[in-house]
């Protein structure tokens, strides 16, 4: 809605605050066991951190948008958050939580001079959409609760000169296993994932048989997700593992398949088939052509000859 209130919390403390939870224990990293947020207001609320957010959980009965999408969660499902990104909350009416599992805040500043720091920003599952969430088995939902539970653990100990070092090396095991268990989703969920392959390759083909192709060039990798409805990065991973090659890449594959037809069937030169093909520049065809194929355009016409 229009009139959603944003709030924005720069430390943990202050999510902290606002969820009527005690102080955390530390000021740079806090596991939360969502069964003590059990109270929502009747609000819309858009939420804005300024730290990483890991959330395992079970039986939310609210809705959640991410973004344009939209997911209620009855089972027990991971999803992730980076700083700055913004997420909100719909409660119609006052209402008490039944929810359970866990939620991980990790400030950056807690990153600072790790190479955790640098190496967190290649999981990608950060910038998913909500409905891409990680779906875990009953195994796999152990294995996160017991690395959450370690956390935990180990600032609820006496702090010393190891603490940040366990902390972040439990940190880094579990953004593995949550990319490893990602990877296995990709795989199991086979029938729904191959729907979307076919349905991109629909996307594609209807834009280069329209009018698109000419008046605005090639389709970018944002437009192909959001005309199916998935965050760009999900797209290329899921791509990628189940035919070796990303969104980019698809698009750039029906663009040969293309020259290739109307470079053997038609008289069209070279700068007019690039013009067709969405280039503004023949050089630019021709180049990305040849290092596709090995051959020039030309090259390639005179083949057929």
């Amino acid at each position: 809605m229009a009139n959603a209130q944003l709030r924005r919390f720069k430390t943990i403390s202050e999510f902290h605050k606002f969820r009527g939870l005690p102080k955390p224990e530390h000021p740079l990293i806090s596991v939360i066991n969502l069964e003590m947020i059990s109270h929502l207001s009747a609000n819309e609320w858009s939420l804005v951190n300024d730290f990483y957010s890991i959330s395992l959980k079970r039986n939310f009965n609210v809705k959640i948008k991410y973004g344009q999408q939209e997911f209620d969660f009855d089972e027990g499902v991971m999803f992730f958050m980076s700083p700055g990104q913004i997420l909100r909350l719909e409660v119609d009416r006052d209402m008490q939580l039944e929810q359970s599992g866990w939620m991980l805040l990790v400030h950056p500043d807690l990153l600072w001079n790790t190479p955790l720091a640098k190496t967190i920003k290649q999981y990608e599952y950060f910038d998913y959409s909500v409905n891409e969430a990680l779906f875990l088995s009953d195994k796999e939902e152990v294995i996160v609760s017991g690395i959450m539970q370690g956390i935990q653990q180990e600032y609820h100990s006496n702090i010393d000169k190891f603490s940040q070092d366990l902390i972040i090396a439990q940190l880094e095991v579990l953004l593995k296993y949550s990319e490893r268990f990602y990877q296995r989703q990709f795989i199991t969920r086979k029938i729904s994932n191959h729907k979307i392959l076919d349905r991109l390759e629909r996307v594609i083909a209807d834009y280069f048989n329209s009018e698109d192709l000419v008046q605005k060039g090639l389709p970018t990798v944002q437009y192909i997700a959001e005309t199916l409805n998935i965050s760009p990065n999900y797209l290329s991973n899921m791509l990628k593992l189940l035919t070796g090659r990303t969104t980019q890449q698809h698009i750039h594959d029906k663009l040969i398949e293309k020259a290739k037809e109307k470079l053997s069937v038609t008289d069209l030169s070279v700068s007019e088939i690039a013009y067709e093909l969405g280039f503004e520049h023949p050089q630019s065809f021709s180049k990305l052509f040849k290092t596709k194929t090995n051959f020039s355009p030309l090259e390639f016409r005179q083949s057929f000859n």
